[in-house]
C-alpha cells in the first residue's frame, strides 16, 4: 500500500483567562479520507517577563463540531444534551515553551476542533496600559497519513488479503447503502503462513472524540467469526482495520465478506410531495387549496398500503434563515402520525457545514386525543449519520457507531423537548414510534398524531434575558456562544446561583447614575467663579455620564436613551475634556490662550478616543500635558511676583492639597481596586471622588471681578433716545 503524508498548519493564537466560551481559542482543521493516522502537534508557550508564572492550559478535542466545554461548573439549560470533552493538560513551568502530541489511530474523516483556554478569570477589571498581562500563546499543527489505495470491499462478495506483519496491518473499506438497518461482517479461511491457527483482531469504524464507538471483533483459530451491527451510518465509507495478533515473521492469510441488511421505506410519493412544497409556496393563490385537498386525502390511503416497510418517511424542507439559524418545516404539515408496526423518520439536514456553531431544538407535542390507548407512550430518538429502527421499552436509543438522544411522550406527559449544543455535522434522524405497556399487539391499529418543531439556532432563547448571543468567527467558520451579565452564568445563561437579585441591580444602578450629581458642587462653584466654559463641560460629563451607566447596566434596571457606543463615547469624552480643562483653568493662562488649548485639546482628545477609546494614554497623555503647561505656568508666575505661586498657604491648604489628594485616591480606586464583583460601588466613588476634587480645585475668581449681583445684572427699565440729527431729503 502506498501512504502518503500530509501537513496542516494554522497561525497560533493568544490566550484568554476563561469566563465565557468567546474566550476559549478555537482550531478547526479537516481531515481527509482513508486517514489511518492523526498526530496533533501542540505547542504552547509564555513570555519571559516577571509577570509570567507558572500556568496550566486545558486543550479539548472534538470530532464534526467545537467541543462543549464547562471549566465553571456551571447549570446547563433543562433539556439540553451535554457530554463531556475529551481534554488534556498542559503545564507551562519553569520551560517557557511545551511541545505535547497526541495520535489518533483511524480517525474519522471531516471537520475536528481544538478548543484552548487558560484557568478561570480572576474578574479583575485592569487599564489598559496600567499592567502588562504575560502573553501565553498556543499553536496547535495536523499531521495525516493517508492511504491512496485503500482496498474497497464489496458487498455480498468475499475478499482475500493478508496481513503481512503485525507491524502493517490492513486497511479496507466498505460503503453502506442508505437506508441500511444491519450490518453483518465475517471473517473465515484465516491462517498463518507457518499453517498454524491465526489471531487477528478487527477493528469496525473510526475514532471519534469525545466518544468513540468503535467495534472490535477478536478471531482465533481457523473457524469463522462475525459481527452484526444495528443501524450502521448510512452513504459513509466505513473503515475495518485488521491486525495480526500472532508471532512477527508469520503473515496472516483470512477472508472478509460484508453483507447488509436493507430495509424499504414508505412514504408519499415524491409527486405528492411536490404538489405540497407547491401548495406552501403559493399560499393563497387561486385554485391552491382546491387543488390540494385531493392529495391531502390521499396520503394516508397511500401510507396506509405500505404497512410491509420497515420505516415511514416524512418529507421535511431545510429553511435557512440566517447565519446558524435554519427551521425544518414537514410538508405535510406540523403533525405526524406515528404507529407501532415501523418508525416514522425525519431527516434534518446539518451538512452545510455551517450549522455545528448553534444549538439544535426538537419540540415534541402530542395530540392527546389522538390517542385511543391510555397508556400508550410515542417513544423517539434523535441520532446522527443513522436512525433508530428498533425503538423499545429499553429505549437505549444507539446504533452501530454513536449514542442517540431518547425522547419520548405520553398522554400524562405531552410535550418533550431536546436541546443539542454544538451538533456535529451529519444527516440527523428523528425516528417515532408508538409502544404499548402490554405489547405491540395492544397498539395494532392505533395512531397518534404527534407535532414536531425542529430548528437550528444560534443560541437557545437567545441566551435568555440575562445573556447576550455573540457570534464568533474563527477564519470562514462561524460559531455562537453566551455572555451573562448581573451575575448570571451557564451555556445559555439560566444558572442563577451567582445572580444578582433585582434589588442589588437597582442599587446598583442608582449608585452608578447618582453619584454622578456630585457634579452639582463643582458646577455651582464654576458658575460662581465665571468659569462658565469648565461648567459647561462638567454639565456634559454629568449628563452622559449618567445615562450611560443607566444603559450600561446588566440586568433589568436599564434605560437607554440612545445608542450604547454613543453614550460610552460621550462619556468617556466628557470625563477626559474636563480633567484638562480643569488643570488649564488652574494654570491661570491668558484667556485667548487657554481657549485655544480647550478647543485645541478636546479636538485631539476626540480623535484618540476614537483611536483607542479604552487606553490609558487617552486619559494620562492630556493630563500630564496640562500639567506641564500649569507647572511652567506656575513657575513663570513664581518667577514674576518673586515668591511661591498660589502665595497663599490657606489655598494650599483647604483647597488644592485636598483636591489632589481626592485626585490621587480617585485614580488608585480607578486602576487597581476594581473588579466585576465590587464595581457598582468602586466606580461610583470613582465618581464622587472625581467630582470633590473639581470643586476644589477650580481655582477663585479675578481679582477685577465682582461676584454675580443678581438685581444689577437682570434689571428691567426703559431708556428713550431721541436722534436729533437732521435729516436732508432730496426732492426730484
Amino acid at each position: 500500500s502506498l501512504y502518503v503524508s500530509e501537513y496542516f498548519s494554522q497561525s497560533a493564537q493568544k490566550l484568554s483567562f476563561y469566563s465565557w466560551y468567546g474566550n476559549a481559542k478555537l482550531f478547526h482543521f479537516h481531515v481527509p479520507e482513508d486517514t489511518v493516522l492523526l498526530r496533533w502537534l501542540l505547542q504552547a508557550s509564555r513570555g519571559k517577563g516577571p509577570e509570567c508564572t507558572s500556568m496550566e492550559i486545558t486543550v479539548h478535542f472534538r470530532h464534526g463540531a467545537p467541543p462543549v466545554i464547562n471549566p465553571l461548573g456551571t447549570r446547563f439549560p433543562a433539556n439540553a444534551t451535554v457530554r463531556p470533552s475529551y481534554n488534556i493538560s498542559i503545564t507551562l513551568g519553569s520551560a517557557v515553551q511545551n511541545t505535547t502530541f497526541v495520535n489518533v489511530t483511524t480517525p474519522a474523516a471531516g471537520d475536528w476542533f481544538i478548543a484552548a483556554h487558560l484557568p478561570e478569570a480572576a474578574g479583575r477589571i485592569e487599564v489598559k496600559g496600567f499592567s502588562t498581562p504575560c502573553p501565553y500563546m498556543f499553536q496547535a499543527d495536523m499531521f495525516v497519513l493517508r492511504l491512496t489505495d485503500m482496498p474497497v470491499l464489496e458487498p455480498g462478495v468475499p475478499m482475500s488479503h493478508t496481513v503481512v506483519s503485525p507491524a502493517k496491518p490492513l486497511h479496507v473499506k466498505v460503503f453502506v447503502p442508505k437506508h441500511a438497518s444491519g450490518m453483518r461482517f465475517q471473517l473465515s479461511s484465516c491462517i498463518t503462513s507457518e499453517q498454524r491457527a491465526c489471531s487477528v483482531r478487527v477493528l469496525l469504524g473510526s475514532i471519534t472524540l469525545p466518544q468513540s464507538f468503535q467495534r472490535s471483533l477478536t478471531c482465533t483459530g481457523s473457524i469463522n467469526c462475525s459481527l452484526a451491527l444495528d443501524s450502521p451510518p448510512w452513504e459513509k465509507w466505513l473503515q475495518i482495520m485488521v491486525e495480526s495478533l500472532g508471532t512477527a515473521n508469520a503473515s496472516v492469510s483470512l477472508e472478509m465478506l460484508a453483507s447488509f441488511t436493507v430495509c424499504r421505506p414508505g412514504s408519499t410519493s415524491s409527486f405528492l410531495n411536490f404538489i405540497s412544497l407547491n401548495q406552501s409556496q403559493a399560499g393563497a393563490r387561486p385554485g391552491a387549496a382546491g387543488s390540494a385537498a385531493p392529495a391531502a386525502g390521499e396520503a394516508p390511503r397511500n401510507a396506509s398500503g405500505q404497512r410491509g416497510s420497515c420505516l415511514q418517511s416524512q418529507p421535511v424542507v431545510r429553511e435557512d434563515l440566517d447565519v446558524v439559524s435554519v427551521r425544518y418545516r414537514l410538508l405535510n404539515g406540523p403533525s405526524v402520525p406515528v404507529t407501532s408496526l415501523s418508525p416514522t423518520l425525519l431527516v434534518l439536514n446539518l451538512n452545510s457545514g455551517m450549522d455545528s456553531g448553534g444549538s439544535l431544538v426538537v419540540n415534541l407535542l402530542l395530540n392527546k386525543t389522538s390517542v385511543s390507548l391510555a397508556n400508550a407512550t410515542v417513544a423517539a430518538c434523535v441520532s446522527a449519520a443513522s436512525p433508530v429502527l428498533s425503538l423499545n421499552a429499553t429505549h437505549n436509543c444507539s446504533t452501530a457507531f454513536s449514542q442517540g438522544y431518547p425522547l419520548s411522550v405520553s398522554t400524562s406527559s405531552g410535550e418533550a423537548m431536546l436541546i443539542v449544543l454544538y451538533p456535529q455535522t451529519d444527516d440527523w434522524f428523528l425516528s417515532l414510534q408508538l409502544l404499548c405497556p402490554r405489547g405491540q399487539r395492544d397498539c395494532a391499529g392505533a395512531e397518534a398524531k404527534v407535532t414536531v418543531f425542529a430548528y437550528l439556532t444560534p443560541c437557545f432563547n437567545d441566551c435568555g434575558p440575562y445573556g447576550q448571543c455573540s457570534l464568533l468567527r474563527r477564519h470562514g467558520y462561524l460559531y455562537a456562544g453566551c455572555s451573562c451579565k448581573a451575575g448570571w452564568g451557564g451555556w445559555s445563561c439560566t444558572d442563577d446561583t451567582k445572580a444578582q437579585t433585582v434589588g442589588t441591580q437597582n442599587l446598583a444602578t442608582l449608585l452608578l447614575t447618582l453619584s454622578n450629581l456630585m457634579f452639582l458642587p463643582a458646577i455651582a462653584v464654576a458658575v460662581y467663579r465665571y468659569y462658565l466654559v469648565e461648567a459647561s463641560v462638567y454639565t456634559y460629563t454629568m449628563f452622559f455620564s449618567t445615562f450611560y451607566h443607566a444603559c450600561d447596566q446588566p440586568g433589568v434596571a436599564v434605560m437607554c436613551i440612545m445608542d450604547y457606543d454613543t453614550l460610552q463615547y460621550c462619556d468617556f469624552l466628557g470625563s477626559v475634556v474636563s480633567i484638562w480643562v480643569t488643570i488649564l483653568c488652574m494654570a491661570r493662562v491668558k484667556k485667548i490662550l487657554k481657549y485655544v488649548l480647550f478647543v485645541l485639546g478636546t479636538l485631539l482628545i476626540a480623535m484618540s478616543l476614537q483611536l483607542d477609546r479604552r487606553g490609558v494614554w487617552n486619559m494620562m497623555g492630556p493630563c500630564l500635558f496640562a500639567l506641564v503647561i500649569m507647572v511652567t505656568a506656575w513657575v513663570h508666575h513664581g518667577v514674576k511676583r518673586r515668591h511661591c505661586y498660589p502665595s497663599s498657604w490657606k489655598r494650599w491648604v483647604f483647597y488644592l492639597l485636598p483636591g489632589i489628594t481626592l485626585a490621587f485616591i480617585a485614580i488608585s480606586v480607578y486602576a487597581f481596586m476594581e473588579t466585576n464583583e465590587n464595581y457598582y460601588y468602586t466606580h461610583s466613588i470613582w465618581h464622587v471622588l472625581v467630582a470633590c476634587s473639581v470643586a476644589f480645585l477650580l481655582p477663585p475668581r479675578d481679582k477685577h471681578k465682582k461676584p454675580w449681583a443678581w438685581s444689577q445684572k437682570l434689571t428691567c427699565r426703559y431708556q428713550i433716545c431721541q436722534n436729533d440729527r437732521e435729516e436732508l431729503y432730496a426732492v426730484t
